[in-house]
């Protein structure tokens, strides 16, 4: 069911550039005819509104690897080249450094993308790193006819809702996110499988994060999959895992995605988790992604005096 905010922003614009935000707890569909025309002005405009409604949906776009590459770039600096993990094998050398291809179809025996047709739960992307990507694009050249939706969900709404008693007890707190594994299960290429996730590769950051640009603090949780709440008996990092998570999985702060070709969705992987669903193996998919290099995870406690977030204080 779809779970309406009780007071949705209101429609503002710019130049040849308006922001329609959605109903949701999060989400603006940006009416602009053609991205590779912008101004300087107006690309502000946009980055404003991703840093209002964390998620924005542009309609119709046509757009060259090197078009998303220079429309990225007014939401931070590129990540080049991209990790290996990201690549097929035999597909290192293919396409613009700085473009991966999220894609089920397999040419001459070569998958030409990654992530497959499976399901992709809940999750923020490079987690396991030190500096996790700021902001992404995923721009949609084929689509499935049933299917691969993708879900936002908005983390500023869900730390404002926590019960009080949870939220204080995650104050300080820090989780460590697991290098060795993705969000589906399997080994990343070039890792060696460790049984103790108490001991395995990875970072740890906050699980309450602080947003650089905002100010605000938001629920960091990284993925579900093999992460460990430093400093706790295993069952009871697992306990405080499950609560959190469980929370942060409501359908009220998340929207769902319909795709079309030409959709362009830009989205902000430190406040928000995304989703995708499973679609048919026999039917293709391919999207382009963009990533910008992010900041290290912090807390300021300065933060809770600004109160939620705009897009968490209708919740």
């Amino acid at each position: 069911s779809i779970h309406h905010a009780a007071n949705p922003p209101e429609e503002q614009s710019l130049g040849n550039v308006a922001s329609r935000p959605l109903p949701l707890a999060l989400g603006a569909e940006i009416i602009c005819d053609d991205l590779k025309s912008i101004s300087a002005e107006e690309a502000r405009f946009i980055h404003q509104a991703w840093l209002d409604h964390l998620v924005l949906l542009f309609r119709g776009q046509e757009l060259s690897d090197d078009d998303l590459v220079a429309f990225t770039l007014n939401f931070g600096e590129l990540k080049d080249p991209l990790p290996t993990h990201q690549r097929e094998p035999g597909a290192e050398l293919k396409g613009h450094p700085n473009v991966s291809v999220i894609s089920n179809v397999v040419e001459n025996g070569v998958a030409i993308g990654v992530l497959g047709d499976g399901e992709a739960l809940w999750h923020t992307d490079y987690n396991f790193n030190e500096r996790p990507y700021a902001a992404t694009t995923l721009y949609a050249l084929e689509i499935p006819p049933a299917g691969g939706r993708t879900g936002w969900s908005n983390m500023y709404a869900a730390y404002e809702t926590l019960d009080p008693d949870l939220r204080e007890r995650i104050q300080g707190l820090t989780i460590k996110h697991d290098e060795t594994y993705n969000a589906a299960g399997m080994l990343r290429r070039g890792y060696e499988p460790e049984d103790d996730i108490r001991i395995s590769p990875g970072p740890s950051h906050p699980i309450v994060r602080t947003h650089p640009e905002t100010g605000h603090s938001f629920l960091y949780l990284g993925r579900r999959l093999r992460a460990y709440v430093n400093g706790l008996e295993l069952a009871d990092s697992e306990e405080l895992l499950d609560r959190l998570w469980a929370h942060a999985e409501k359908p009220e702060f998340q929207w769902m995605h319909d795709w079309q070709v030409g959709d362009l969705v830009l989205w902000d992987n430190r406040c928000t988790m995304h989703y995708r669903e499973a679609f048919p193996s026999d039917s293709r998919r391919i999207l382009h992604k963009t990533q910008t290099v992010g900041d290290r995870p912090v807390f300021a406690p300065s933060a809770d005096t600004l109160g939620a977030h705009p897009r968490a204080a209708a919740m």
